[in-house]
């Protein structure tokens, strides 16, 4: 038997979805304005910046971003033209390719990420109070442990 919303849930799940779609695409323009990429490029590069000796397998990239392989592959050949990040052979996998960060790529991730957090901060984090960022926090990892658990 379907356990209808009530309309308090319903008004709920509608402005949640909605404040998603519209916070997704105003950090999306803002990033692509501000620093000419999209988001995936963004987060490729957080992630390797983040990595030891700033380098990921490929299908390490694709697990994190929750992509398949052939949107990072395609992404990568866009990164790697613009000189930011460099693809090698990974030793122990004559299929498996890694990820490496340049400095070029560096670079203009350090330009990107002062903007990119100044749209974050206004259009989220400083609209909330400090409790309200906990709780948002809380009700994210909830939402977040119960949707990696049944990947």
């Amino acid at each position: 038997m379907t356990r209808w919303l009530s309309d308090g849930e319903q008004r709920t799940w509608r402005t949640f979805g909605l404040t998603m779609r519209l916070l997704t695409d105003r950090l999306e323009r803002d990033l692509q304005t501000a620093a000419g990429m999209p988001p995936t490029y963004y987060e490729l590069l957080v992630l390797l910046s983040e990595a030891p000796e700033r380098t990921l397998r490929m299908s390490e990239l694709a697990l994190w971003t929750n992509s398949k392989p052939s949107r990072i592959s395609h992404a990568a050949n866009k990164l790697e033209q613009s000189g930011w990040i460099r693809r090698e052979h990974y030793a122990g996998d004559r299929r498996g390719w890694l990820a490496v960060l340049t400095d070029q790529g560096l670079a203009a991730l350090q330009a990107a990420a002062p903007a990119h957090v100044d749209s974050v901060r206004a259009h989220l984090i400083d609209l909330l109070t400090p409790e309200q960022i906990q709780q948002l926090g809380e009700i994210s990892q909830v939402l977040l442990d119960h949707l990696t658990a049944h990947e």
